[in-house]
C-alpha cells in the first residue's frame, strides 16, 4: 500500500504541525507519539506500519510530530505541554476531526491526559498506553526516576544518539527491559539510529528531555469525564503495572485493559492484538455523549488593590470612568490570550483559560498595561476541574483560584503549585511564597509567585 501523504497544520503561534490521515472509516483516532518522531521514517518499521494499518481498518487514524521534532519547525525556544495541546487541536481542525479516540503513547499519555480534560466535547474517549503523566520520583509517586537516575541515562542517551555504528547498543540502552531482544533485529537496530537523528538533534534531546523530567500532569486526570482505559502488558515489571493501576484509579470510571506480551510500545510485540483491543473500547463507548458539565481549566481572578480608598478620594464619577478604563485593558488581554470573561464583581475579573502558560502571562500583561491608569492589581491563578453550574463556571477549583488572589500583593501574580507544575519549559519562573491556609479549602496550600 502508499504511504499516506504528508500535509501541514498550521497553530495559532504559526507552527507549522506535520500530520499524516490513513484510513477513512467511520471514527477519527489520533496516535499521539511518545517522545521524538518522525511521520516518515516510522513507517521504515515494519510492526509500526502493521499496527497503522490495522487501526485503519475500521477508523480514520491520524498522527503527527509535535512541534519541535520529525518534520515539524524546528523552534528556539522549549515546547511547553500546553503548546503541543494546541498542535494536537490544529491539527485535529485542519482534518475536520469534530470528536476523537486519543490515544496516547507512553510519555504522549500527559498530551493526550490534558487534552481530554481541557476539550471533553472533542474528545470521543481516552486511551493511555501505561500512563505517561510523570517522569520524576516524588513521595506520592514511587513509579518515577531518581534525578540522579535520570541524568546519568541522559548522558548515555546523548552519546549514542542517532550513532548508525552503535544501533544495537542504542536499542539495548532506549529499551531496558526488552532492548537485549531487539537489539538482535538487524532492522530494528538500523530503523532506531535513523529515527533519532532524524527526529531531533542531540541538543533537542537533552532540553526536551529536561523540560519532561519537570513536567507533572497528573493533576488533570481527576478531571478527565471522558471514557477512558490504560493498556498494560502482562510481563512488565511490577512497578510498571503498578504505575498502570495508580493511573487508572486516578480517572473516574477507567479500566485497566491487560494484554499479552512485555514490549514497551503500542507499535511493538503482538499489535494485531494492541489495534483490537483499542477497536473493542471504541465499541464500548455510547454514539451519543451525555454534555459534559466538567472540564480541565485555569481560573484567574484579579482585582484593584485598595479599590474602596481610592473611589472615595476620586468621587463617584471620576471612579467609575477609571474603572470603565481598567475593564477596557482587561477585557482586550483575554481575548489576546484566549480567555473567557465568566463573571465581574465591580473591580474585579474572574475568567478561564484552556491553558495555564496563557492564563499566567494574562495576568503579567494586565498587572503592567494597569500600570498606567495609576492603579495596582492583584491576581490569583489556579487548575483545576471547573463546573458548569446554573451556565457559570464554579467548583471547587474556582474557590481555591479566588482564595489564592485574595492573598496577593500589589502588582503580584499568584499561583497554585499545579500552575506551576503544568508549565514546565515555558519560561515562566516561579518563586515560593510559603505555606497558606485557604478559607474553605481543605488542607494548607503551598503557592508560588510569578517572578519572570
Amino acid at each position: 500500500m502508499d504511504r499516506p501523504q504528508t500535509r501541514y497544520a498550521v497553530t495559532d503561534d504559526d507552527v507549522h504541525i506535520a500530520y499524516q490521515v490513513i484510513g477513512d472509516g467511520p471514527v477519527d483516532v489520533v496516535f499521539v507519539h511518545a517522545f521524538v518522531s518522525h511521520l516518515e521514517l516510522f513507517w521504515d518499521l515494519p510492526s509500526y506500519e502493521r499496527f497503522i494499518r490495522e487501526l485503519s481498518s475500521w477508523a480514520r487514524v491520524i498522527v503527527f510530530d509535535k512541534r519541535g521534532v520529525g518534520l515539524s519547525d524546528r523552534l528556539s525556544v522549549l515546547p511547553t505541554l500546553e503548546a503541543r495541546i494546541d498542535d494536537l487541536r490544529a491539527v485535529l481542525d485542519a482534518v475536520g476531526s469534530e470528536r476523537t479516540l486519543v490515544v496516547g503513547n507512553s510519555d504522549g499519555g500527559a498530551l493526550a491526559a490534558m487534552f481530554a480534560a481541557t476539550y471533553p466535547d472533542r474528545t470521543l474517549g481516552l486511551v493511555l498506553w501505561s500512563g505517561g503523566v510523570r517522569m520524576a520520583r516524588a513521595p506520592d509517586y514511587p513509579w518515577g526516576m531518581r534525578e540522579e537516575r535520570f541524568e546519568e541515562r541522559l548522558a548515555t542517551r546523548m552519546e549514542l544518539w542517532g550513532d548508525q555504528s552503535r544501533g544495537a547498543e542504542t536499542v539495548r540502552m532506549t529499551f531496558l527491559g526488552i532492548g537485549e531482544r531487539l537489539a538482535e533485529d538487524p532492522v530494528f537496530a538500523d530503523w532506531l539510529p535513523r529515527l533519532q537523528r532524524n527526529a531531533a538533534a542531540p541538543g533537542d534531546l537533552v532540553r526536551f528531555s529536561r523540560v519532561w523530567f519537570s513536567t507533572d500532569a497528573r493533576s488533570a486526570l481527576p478531571a478527565i469525564q471522558v471514557p477512558s482505559a490504560v493498556f498494560k502488558r502482562e510481563g512488565w515489571q511490577q512497578i510498571l503495572v503498578d504505575e498502570a493501576a495508580w493511573t487508572a484509579d486516578q480517572i473516574p470510571g477507567a479500566q485497566v485493559v491487560t494484554l499479552s506480551g512485555d514490549e514497551d510500545d503500542a507499535y511493538l510485540g503482538d499489535v494485531i492484538e494492541v489495534a483490537a483491543a483499542i477497536h473493542r473500547f471504541a465499541g464500548t463507548i455510547e454514539e451519543e455523549h451525555a454534555a459534559f458539565d466538567r472540564v480541565l481549566a485555569t481560573v484567574l481572578f484579579t482585582d484593584i488593590v485598595g479599590s474602596s480608598e481610592r473611589a472615595a478620594a476620586l468621587g463617584d464619577r471620576a471612579w467609575k470612568e477609571l474603572v470603565q478604563q481598567h475593564h477596557v485593558k482587561v477585557r482586550a488581554l483575554l481575548a489576546r490570550y484566549r480567555g473567557q470573561e465568566v463573571d465581574t464583581a465591580g473591580d474585579g475579573f474572574f475568567a478561564t483559560f484552556d491553558g495555564p502558560g496563557r492564563a499566567v502571562r494574562c495576568a503579567q500583561a494586565i498587572a503592567r498595561s494597569v500600570g498606567s491608569l495609576g492603579i495596582d492589581i492583584r491576581a490569583g491563578l489556579h487548575t483545576g476541574e471547573v463546573e458548569t453550574i446554573d451556565g457559570k463556571a464554579g467548583g471547587i477549583a474556582v474557590v481555591i483560584g479566588a482564595r489564592i488572589g485574595g492573598l496577593a500583593a500589589p502588582s503580584e501574580v499568584l499561583a497554585s503549585h499545579t500552575v506551576r507544575d503544568l508549565t514546565a519549559g515555558s519560561g515562566l519562573t516561579f518563586e515560593d511564597a510559603g505555606e497558606h491556609e485557604l478559607k474553605g479549602v481543605p488542607d494548607r496550600w503551598r503557592l508560588y509567585r510569578v517572578t519572570s
